[in-house]
């Protein structure tokens, strides 16, 4: 019996999961921790070190209060270090984070971008920088794969910090980016998503388009994660990293649009002057996600020695 595929799973909305992966934890899953409350900028710590940072995030939910849940990727890469957590957050408190066992084929080193696939609620898609990506399922405090594949026409020095889904009639896309340094720009990909005949994830044709930001000027990845919104409007982070210890800063954008044509090919539309969202000091953001139909969503940050965070912001369209 052959696993479900991303686009089966997705177009299809299969219940039934595919069987026999075979195992491999990368943390074993932990009692809840409490970091610091949230600061007077808004910040609330997923925990201290170089360990606790948040290089990807879906929320999986929203409560009356203004408080939330989600899931964080970590870009961890040992043996033992946590991979993926569960974040809850009341207004007030501090953050209750929860390490999750990974299981699955191998044990993903480096895992950056993190995104839901549309139409299956309880399943994600994972991707780390040489651009292994992981659709997994949580339950029971374990994240287990159902299915692994790898990005198409990767260049060379690619180092992926994004992955983002979108449906449109029935169609998937992806979009993904190289992460770009300085004068290299980022590098942007799109592309269609499909089942082949054996179960597997396969791409269409790749479309790519350069990226560069005005700010940060400095040691700047100019894509350190991206996400879609509801119209196809292209939300990208850019951030500044001159080393473990800082000092960072961020911005988010709105770099241009994601479409479909009527024959399914995917198009992506960069704005020539991105447009500018936000600047956020004194944090390296490598996450964002917004709540479903709300201009407010969730930054994560990955400050390297300094740990991690969330906040929320407006950035997001409806």
């Amino acid at each position: 019996m052959h696993r479900p595929s991303l686009i089966r799973t997705c177009i299809a909305g299969a219940a039934a999961l595919g069987a026999g992966v075979a195992v491999a934890a990368s943390a074993q899953a932990g009692a809840p921790t409490a970091p610091e409350a949230a600061t007077s900028d808004g910040w609330v710590s997923t925990g201290t070190g170089i360990t606790s940072g948040v290089s990807g995030l879906v929320t999986t939910s929203r409560h009356s209060d203004g408080g939330y849940d989600a899931l964080i990727v970590r870009d961890n890469k040992k043996p033992g270090e946590n991979r993926l957590a569960k974040v809850t957050h009341r207004p007030g408190e501090k953050a209750r984070v929860r390490t999750l066992d990974w299981r699955g084929s191998r044990t993903p080193v480096d895992l950056e971008a993190l995104d839901k696939v549309p139409g299956h609620p309880g399943s994600y898609v994972a991707v780390a920088s040489e651009g292994v990506g992981y659709r997994f399922d949580v339950a029971d405090g374990t994240a287990h794969v159902r299915d692994t594949f790898t990005l198409p026409d990767i260049g060379e020095g690619d180092n992926f910090e994004n992955f983002a889904l979108t449906s449109r009639g029935g169609k998937l896309a992806a979009v993904w980016a190289d992460r770009g340094q300085d004068d290299r720009p980022a590098t942007l990909y799109a592309a269609r998503v499909f089942a082949d005949e054996h179960g597997g994830t396969t791409f269409g044709a790749v479309t790519k388009r350069e990226l560069r930001v005005p700010y940060p000027s400095q040691d700047v990845r100019h894509a350190s994660d991206l996400k879609l919104g509801g119209t196809g409007s292209l939300l990208v982070s850019a951030a500044s990293d001159p080393g473990d210890d800082g000092p960072f800063d961020s911005a988010v954008y709105n770099a241009g649009k994601v479409s479909f044509s009527r024959s399914g090919h995917v198009a992506l539309h960069l704005a020539k002057d991105p447009q500018l969202l936000g600047k956020f000091n004194s944090h390296k953001i490598e996450a964002l996600a917004c709540f479903p139909n709300s201009r407010q969503g969730v930054l994560g940050t990955d400050d390297e020695n300094a740990g991690g965070a969330l906040r929320t912001a407006r950035f997001c369209e409806r």
